[in-house]
């Protein structure tokens, strides 16, 4: 198996879906022990370290296929001041240092939509030049969760990078599965305890949910996004103002407005179900809403995966089995394939001499 160094780790999203993809961990790197504690909770053998990547010695890992990590994502955040470099949260540096160190084979980055608009055009083109001059060939996009059988509309930026000519190789994802809505999502868990509305509001909750927002620790208690992002809840039938602590009773309003609990909130990110958090709400909360959705997570994974392997000639295999069986994921979790058909969609693709459109 080709091996990943994961940054940043957080609850896990990004664990899954690199598992999903045929990567084993070396190390996943997270300084908030809450989180540290639900990776260990779900994979005990997982060498977890509760560090700073600030103070991580990159040596440690020379030479490991894949560096990948969501670094924090507020300095870049349409919902926080967008102090983009000036941001002591800003760890696109040490990502530089670390990739200097660790010479991996391929990284990928992960953060908010925001990162790829024109006002850190700037500071993104001159990150782009300092992988170039580290011997990296790099492109990106905004995936949008919910093209890859995530029910919310959760767009993200995602950077690729590779050493020698293997960008050549590599295809980003093509969604080829229909978009999920919330309704049929949550039915089950909405039913847990016999709610009699449960039906009905699933049936008036088909539409895919608005991006959930984690929030952090200057942040107050869980809830579902500011007043934009609650209306658009409400127009689901949820109450977006908090996080229940169980499912709706037996003797809840057949016609009332549920909270979403911990588990639901999961499960709108792309969690399996039986993966568990550590903590109490308010910690679980914010880990599921702050995390890479592993669907997402998996698709990129596994086309970086077939680009290290195969290096030439991506397009040429049975794409549609050896990927699927790559996911190694349930039979029900239909992931999106990578194909030649991405390369028909126009992305600008950033190499040390010019932009090539593919």
């Amino acid at each position: 198996m080709l091996t990943v160094l994961e940054l940043c780790a957080g609850g896990g999203g990004q664990t899954i879906g690199l598992e999903r993809a045929g990567f084993h961990c070396v190390g996943a790197v997270e300084i908030e022990p809450i989180a540290c504690e639900t990776l260990k909770l779900n994979r005990p053998k997982l060498n977890v370290l509760n560090e700073d990547i600030r103070a991580l010695e990159g040596r440690r890992f020379d030479g490991v296929d894949l560096l990948s990590g969501g670094v924090p994502c507020p300095p870049f955040s349409i919902a926080g001041k967008q102090l983009g470099a000036d941001d002591e949260r800003d760890l696109f540096p040490t990502m530089l240092r670390l990739v200097g160190e660790i010479r991996p084979r391929a990284v990928q980055i992960e953060n908010v939509p925001g990162f790829a608009s024109a006002k850190f055009e700037g500071y993104r083109n001159a990150f782009l030049n300092e992988l170039r001059r580290l011997g990296y060939r790099v492109g990106w996009r905004v995936l949008q969760a919910a093209d890859f059988g995530v029910p919310q509309l959760r767009p993200r930026f995602v950077l690729v990078a590779f050493r020698n000519d293997q960008l050549d190789n590599f295809f980003w994802p093509t969604p080829n599965i229909p978009r999920a809505h919330v309704g049929p999502a949550l039915a089950d868990l909405m039913m847990e305890h016999s709610w009699p509305g449960a039906l009905r509001w699933a049936d008036r909750a088909r539409e895919v949910a608005p991006t959930i927002v984690g929030g952090s620790k200057k942040h107050g208690g869980p809830d579902l996004g500011p007043t934009r992002a609650r209306r658009q809840w409400r127009e689901l039938g949820v109450d977006g103002i908090g996080i229940a602590d169980d499912a709706p009773a037996k003797n809840f309003p057949i016609d009332g407005l549920p909270r979403l609990t911990v588990p639901m909130v999961a499960r709108l990110q792309g969690f399996p179900d039986d993966w568990r958090f550590a903590g109490r709400k308010t910690a679980a909360y914010r880990q599921v809403g702050n995390a890479f959705p592993p669907p997402v997570a998996a698709a990129v994974g596994t086309a970086i995966n077939a680009a290290l392997t195969l290096r030439e000639n991506v397009n040429t295999f049975a794409s549609a089995e050896l990927l699927n069986t790559a996911l190694l994921c349930e039979p029900s979790a239909k992931l999106p394939i990578v194909s030649r058909r991405s390369s028909k969609t126009k992305v600008t693709i950033l190499t040390k001499h010019r932009k090539v459109k593919s």
